[in-house]
């Protein structure tokens, strides 16, 4: 057997290189690069080896291990989890740094591979700089806390156990069940230890996704349940777009006349022009989809786990009378709400069920109720993201204007506060790849890296980030490695001076005004400095300015898409209301004592719709 003498971590590097993906017909690199801080735990070893194969296997330097990890997520999102990226960080808090990401991957079931530097298998230099020592397990170190939020963890303490480790990490990685972010902790010092490796390891190999087909018998009773459906609706969930199934699932809507609402997850499955397409559902629904779902004789949820933003807190559609079949590539997800399982691949689910459907079709009146909520729902969508030429404009109004601007090429980046929940409701969507919102784990912080990301997956589209000022202030440095790598973004920020959105949920669980607006929070007497958004991207390299009102935005967004580089563009808004229409209760507990009378009447409330919850 031929054999290469290498270290650890060009071994794993040459790896990488030679990993291939079949997409669309087109063989192209399964990893489109590494994103790299390094350290000193991982600047000798696998800096030195990545030197060597960056043609191949590009390295980006960042600026926050965080958010590089975002953006490395939001790329392979945005490519389906067909491809997707590394991040390498050295042991300690840059390690540490990327535990939020890991989390944001593996809540939202996307591929990321990290590759955190260790400390010393050999122990010899222990403790070394940022080494927490635990005194009775010295096996442990920060990066356990990867285990309980990657798919797939492995610390390499032997050059050789790359050999089984890598492998089963890419499948992982590309596993259309169990995908999610796979971790292989990598010790300083294992990093440089040489190894003979076969050479037929690092031959280059095309990966193709598996289609896991539905089991007849569960097929067969999936079939008999929508067969016998006068009211049926279709839950599209993110699973959709990752089987590719977005033209099958609106082929299959429109041949049996079934009425489409969308997850967070799953919006831009169908594009908002489809005559089947109700909006979004459940706590931050359109009154289309919700309404629908509670008249709903069967529900068809596909390629969802209906969490509780989906389900109304399980009070929406849970009811004795509803029969909820899940077409779901997970077998954990297809259980779920005493569903009728359907578990496999949904685009040839759906195939599968349109062919044993045959003519069948929801009621007329059931078309034509759909129908009519659709063209009510635009009316109110209309009416609430005009500019009626307020200086503080409403997150819906900024929504409209940005949507507007955003035409068929735009694909629009958020992921926490307030803003995902109006955009799910009111974000009109020219189809699939058009809206990237991350809300599975509404991670702050995650929108300018994930515009990143997007951007350069579809380098073709007009990325557009909303972010909230508050969101901003977390993280934003990656402005500053979109202008170095030159890839555009335009980003809107929405300076509604403090924490908006969670204001408003205090308040309306009873709560007084309290630590979130800046005005509300401990300050010096002269209060809160109003930060220079624009001032603060010139810093970082972007065009940018402040505009006052819906029209100076309109006119900055027209100076933004003519521009060649990032431009960012701040403009003060309104940090109380939110769209009142459409919408589901969503459980937030309420204390059950307070002085406050407001606190008292809410919890009153919060009994009262508790009762509506499946137990």
């Amino acid at each position: 057997m031929s054999t290469v003498r290498l270290t650890m971590a060009q071994a794993l590097v040459r790896y990488l290189a030679a990993q291939r993906i079949e997409s669309e017909g087109q063989e192209m690199p399964l990893f489109a690069g590494v994103f790299a801080i390094f350290g000193h735990g991982n600047v000798a070893g696998l800096g030195e080896a990545l030197y060597h194969v960056r043609d191949a296997l590009p390295t980006l330097r960042a600026h926050n291990e965080q958010t590089m990890a975002h953006a490395a997520i939001a790329f392979a999102k945005a490519h389906g989890r067909r491809r997707m990226m590394a991040a390498t960080s050295s042991i300690g808090p840059g390690a540490t740094n990327m535990v939020t990401a890991a989390a944001l991957a593996h809540a939202n079931r996307l591929p990321v591979l990290l590759l955190p530097g260790d400390t010393f298998a050999t122990r010899e230099p222990d403790p070394v700089l940022q080494q927490v020592e635990h005194f009775g397990d010295p096996t442990i170190t920060v990066n356990d806390c990867f285990r309980p939020v990657s798919r797939y963890f492995d610390r390499i303490t032997r050059p050789e156990q790359l050999l089984t480790s890598l492998p089963q990490a890419i499948a992982t990685l590309l596993d259309p069940e169990h995908c999610g972010p796979a971790t292989l902790a990598l010790p300083q010092d294992v990093q440089t230890f040489a190894y003979d490796y076969p050479e037929a390891f690092f031959a280059p190999r095309v990966h193709r996704l598996r289609r896991p087909q539905p089991d007849p018998r569960e097929l067969e009773a999936a079939i008999a349940a929508l067969a016998d459906a006068e009211r049926p609706l279709i839950i599209a969930g993110g699973g959709v777009h990752y089987a590719d199934a977005c033209a099958r699932l609106a082929d299959f809507a429109q041949t049996h006349g079934v009425p489409v609402a969308e997850t967070q997850a799953g919006k831009g499955v169908l594009p908002d022009v489809h005559p089947c397409a109700m909006g979004a559902i459940g706590v931050t629904g359109s009154e289309a989809a919700n309404r629908l779902a509670e008249q709903a004789d069967v529900i068809l949820a596909v390629g969802t786990r209906l969490q509780d933003f989906t389900t109304g807190s399980r009070a929406l559609f849970e009811r004795d009378d509803l029969t909820l079949v899940a077409l779901n590539v997970g077998r954990f997800d297809s259980l779920k709400h005493r569903a009728v399982p359907l578990t496999g691949d949904a685009l040839d689910g759906l195939t599968a069920l349109d062919i044993g459907l045959a003519e069948w079709r929801a009621s007329d009146g059931w078309r034509e109720r759909a129908g009519s909520l659709k063209r009510a729902w635009a009316e109110v969508v209309a009416r609430v993201t005009a500019d009626d030429g307020r200086d503080l404009p409403t997150d819906a109004q900024v929504i409209g204007a940005v949507n507007r601007q955003a035409g068929e090429d735009g694909t629009v980046v958020c992921a926490a506060g307030g803003l995902p929940g109006e955009l799910h409701k009111l974000w009109q969507c020219a189809g699939p790849g058009s809206y990237h919102v991350e809300y599975g784990y509404s991670c702050m912080g995650y929108e300018i890296a994930g515009g990143l990301g997007v951007k350069m997956a579809r380098p073709e589209r007009e990325v557009f980030v909303m972010v909230g000022d508050g969101s901003y202030l977390m993280h934003n440095s990656e402005l500053a490695t979109s202008v170095m790598l030159g890839h555009k973004l335009v980003v809107v920020v929405l300076d509604n001076r403090g924490f908006g959105c969670i204001n408003r949920l205090q308040q309306a669980t009873g709560g007084a005004g309290f630590n979130n607006l800046l005005a509300d929070c401990r300050s010096v007497p002269e209060g809160a400095p109003k930060t220079d958004f624009a001032a603060h991207a010139r810093a970082l390299g972007c065009r940018a300015e402040s505009v006052r009102g819906i029209a100076g935005l309109e006119q900055a967004l027209v100076r933004a898409r003519q521009a060649s580089g990032t431009y960012v563009i701040a403009l003060d808004t309104d940090p109380l209301p939110s769209t009142e229409e459409g919408g589901a209760w969503w459980d937030v507990a309420v204390p059950e004592v307070s002085e406050r009378e407001q606190v008292r009447q809410a919890y009153a409330g919060y009994c009262e719709a508790k009762q509506r919850q499946q137990r």
